[in-house]
Formats: C-alpha cells, structure tokens, sequence
C-alpha cells in the first residue's frame, strides 16, 4: 500500500473517531455497526430509532457489541423535548415546570430517574440538560426548555440535572453555549444572534454553564448562535474565540464540545454540512452531530471531507486528534460509569418509579387561578400549536382524559376563521361549560384574540396553558402547567375533573 493510500485511511479513521451519526430504522445497519468496529465514535438516537423499551434495549447492545463502549447519545431533555417516549410524551416535565417549583432536590430526583431510563435502555450519554436562561418570552426554540428567566435559578437547577443524570452513569451535556435564551430567532432555520454585548452575556446567560462544568459535566453543546463583541460573523459553532477562548480559557472547560446537528440551516446553508464540520473542528469542537433525517452518504462526505481538510492544511492534524483524544477520554468515563448505570437500574423500585416522580413534580408545578372548582362536563376545545423542530411531532393536550369530548382547532387559519370556528363552537354549546387548552398563546395573535372575544360571552370558560404562561387573559379562570409533557397534562386533568388522582 502506497504511503499516499496509508495516510488517506489513517486520516479517515481520524475522523470517523470523533463522529455520532444517526441512522434509519430500529435495527442498526450493517455499514454502521462495521464503522463502529473500524472506531466510529458511536451513533445518535431519534425518535424513528425507538418504538418499545424491549427493542430499543436490543438495539443499543447490538451497538455495543460493535465496539467498546461506543457513546450512544440522545437528545432526552424530558418535558416537551423526548425521543424515548415520542409516541406517548415523556413521563417527566421539563426544565419549565422544575424551575417553577424551585425545588433542586425535586430536579436532582427527576434527572436521576431520567438516568436510570437511560441507562436501562443502555443509552450513556443524554444531550440535556438545556442550560440557557430564557431571557426572552417570545423565544421561538427555548420556552419551556429552559428552566426559567433568572439566571441564579437556571444555574442552581442546570447543576443538579447534570448530578443527577450523571449519578445514574450517564454523560450529561450542558446546552446551547453560550446561551440560545436571549435570542427571537431559531437557529435550525437561520444563525441566531443572542441579544446583548459580551458583558450582559458573561452575567446573563454565562453562570449557568459555569455552574455545570463546576458540577463535573462531561460534555458541552455550543448553539449556532452570533454573539456580539465575541464571534464577529460566525456562529459560536465555528468560533474559536467563543469555544477554545471563552469555553475553555475562561470557563475552564476541559471535557469534550459536542456539536449541535450540523445540517441545521444556520451552519449549513453558506457551505454544506461537510465544510460545517470542517469549520466547527477548526473553531474546537470535538464531537461531530448530524441530526435526523441524515444519512450513511452525509456521514462518509463529512467523513471524507475532514480528511480532505487536513491533506489540504485547512485543518491542522493535531486539532483531529486532539478532538479523537477527548472522544476517546469521554468514552473512558462512559466505560467506568457501566457500574453506576447497572446501580441505578436496580434501585429503580417499583415505588420509586420515574412515573410517580415525574407526575409528583408536574403537580407541584401546576398554578391555578380563579377556578372555584372542576367544570361539571365541559367542552374541551384545544388550539394546535407552531411546530417547533427540537421538539417534534409528540402527542400533548388533554385526549387520553376526554371521550371523544373534544374540539381541535387549527390556529394557522387565521383570526377571522379563528374567530368563527369558536363562534360555532358556542353556538352548539351554550348549556356546557368551556375548557380552552393553548400552549404558548403569548406567541399566538390569532389565539389570544378568540380568548378574548370568548370571555366576553362566556365568562366562566376555564383557559389552561400548556407552554409558558407569558401571557393571561383578562379575566376568567386560568391554569398553568409549564410545559405538555403527559403528567403536566394529567395534572391539569385532575384539577379540572376529567380524571381522579
């Protein structure tokens, strides 16, 4: 072999070393599990890869047993945000409703249970918690993710998540470095820009991710994101001031940078997502996403063009292997956990269940105002909301408590529809009491206009919000569940009647 064809293949497995890519189906393929025994980094799980517990623990030993100790990532922040459970919703609430209750044992019990789900499912690494302070309401991406607009309260609670999973054996990551909160755009469509000079980021959106590297995490995600006074016209992702400067010289951030996926259009759009990835190891990260929909082709041309990079001296060989050298100290840490994730299984008792915790918490979080008590048989109308692309297609709403008792009405028709859709509902129900179910109305003009005009005929319809409760009606009763994960909606069942506790 020709020293030309040596240094090609060497360089290949460079790369491949420090690459997760996902894959179709619920059994692996067999060019993947062939990369995992060549050193692939290991893989990321979505929602298509899972369809019941006994499978998805098949799988991820299949994995294993392609590799030693392959990272096995997914993106289970639990609230809106699931993979495991996307067929159902996540038996936990999110960061919303934790923040709202305040309680830092109450999250370290909820992020130690999520662990254990993981780790019984012989996933090891989870791309939570999300650590940035959701500065601003109208937030396209963040809302609900975030545990909240106070930067002491999102830093207290970011650290507990990261003990808790952690305690149970899985690598958390702390996310969107340095801070999606403050931003009015999302960055799966376009780059981002986190409102604000360097200063107010350093006091607004930087302690919780200092708070979490104190609590020992194993990973960081930088956020596609434009950073005044810090990433000039690059997104955090391809900036080496924001990652090796700021990351790692400031926050002494000594782990490994995992990326965002990079066909997201604020990396992909001006280059391609092989020339991403070759930016993004340039800037400092270490291990390489790419998100669902992606394929084995998209992993070989990423694959191919690292190598490519280096060859042509725009990437210097000692930053692949200094990245393929975290990997490699990341999977080691993984490797020593298995003891942890064997514990946390077996200490998940029957009355300790993550279930029980997870409805615990959704009611403590659960905020009621001017509801004298359960509506006898109301009508249940619930406005559909705005896709969010983090958080997917995952059922939410009151249903599974309603018999066949309920009104679903499409929010992007427009207010005159709107309007008249809601009309039609009165008309056919003036002897019944309402129940109106939104998430996020605040981001909702349409929405918030029907509200309105319905209270002034009927003042004792009963609104509940499902996302954050930024915006209230004025008058009426109002129940607020931060968040429209499965117990978040039983909560909000139980106060109004449709379901005992």
């Amino acid at each position: 072999m020709s020293g030309g064809a040596a240094t090609d293949r060497s360089l290949a497995r460079l790369a491949e070393a420090i690459l997760v890519p996902p894959f179709p189906g619920v059994i692996a393929p067999g060019w993947l599990l062939a990369a995992l025994d060549r050193g692939l980094a290991g893989v990321t799980l979505f929602g298509p890869n899972v369809s019941d517990p006994a499978q998805l623990a098949a799988l991820t030993s299949q994995l294993r047993n392609a590799a030693d100790e392959p990272v096995i990532a997914i993106d289970e922040e639990g609230g809106d945000v699931t993979r495991m459970a996307h067929r159902a919703g996540s038996p936990y609430p999110g960061n919303a409703a934790l923040g709202a209750v305040d309680d830092t044992e109450l999250t370290t019990e909820i992020y130690r249970a999520l662990g254990s789900d993981l780790a019984a499912a012989g996933i090891n690494m989870n791309l939570a918690p999300s650590a940035d302070v959701n500065s601003a309401a109208d937030n396209p991406v963040i809302g609900t993710r975030s545990f909240g607009a106070d930067t002491d309260l999102v830093a207290r609670h970011a650290a507990v998540a990261v003990i808790g999973l952690q305690s149970a054996g899985v690598a958390a990551c702390a996310k969107h470095f340095p801070g999606h909160g403050s931003t009015r755009d999302d960055s799966h469509h376009v780059i981002a820009t986190v409102d604000g000079d360097l200063n107010q980021l350093r006091r607004r959106d930087l302690p919780p991710f200092a708070a979490a590297i104190a609590a020992g995490v194993q990973a960081v995600m930088p956020g596609h994101l434009l950073v005044p006074g810090l990433t000039g016209a690059l997104p955090a992702t391809w900036s080496a001031a924001a990652l090796t400067g700021l990351l790692r010289g400031e926050l002494g951030f000594t782990g490994a940078v995992v990326t965002d996926a990079l066909e997201m259009r604020a990396v992909s759009d001006p280059h391609g997502v092989p020339e991403a990835a070759v930016r993004t190891v340039a800037a400092g990260a270490d291990l390489l996403c790419l998100g669902r929909d992606q394929d084995e082709q998209m992993y070989l041309a990423v694959r191919t063009a690292l190598a490519a990079a280096v060859t042509e001296g725009r990437l210097p060989a000692a930053r692949l292997e200094e990245a393929g050298r975290r990997v490699s100290a990341l999977r080691s840490w993984l490797a020593q956990g298995c003891h942890a994730r064997a514990l946390a299984v077996s200490r998940a008792a029957p009355g300790r269940d993550g279930a029980r915790a997870g409805l615990t918490a959704a009611r403590r979080a659960l905020q009621v105002y001017g509801l004298a008590g359960p509506p006898a048989d109301p009508l249940v109308v619930e406005f559909s909301s705005r896709r969010n692309i983090a958080v997917g297609t995952v059922p939410w709403g009151l249903g599974p408590w309603l018999d066949d008792n309920a009104q679903w009405l499409d929010t992007s028709q427009g207010e005159s529809s709107l309007a008249g859709a809601l009309a039609d509902v009165l008309a056919r129900t003036t002897s019944r009491p309402l129940v109106i179910v939104v998430r996020d109305a605040h981001r909702l003009p349409a929405v918030r206009a029907a509200i309105i005009a319905l209270l002034a005929a009927r003042r004792d319809t009963v609104i509940v919000e499902m996302g954050l409760p930024v915006w209230r009606p004025p008058s009426g009763a109002y129940v607020a569940t931060y968040g429209a994960a499965r117990p978040n909606a039983q909560a909000a069942a139980e106060i109004l009647g449709l379901t005992t506790a």
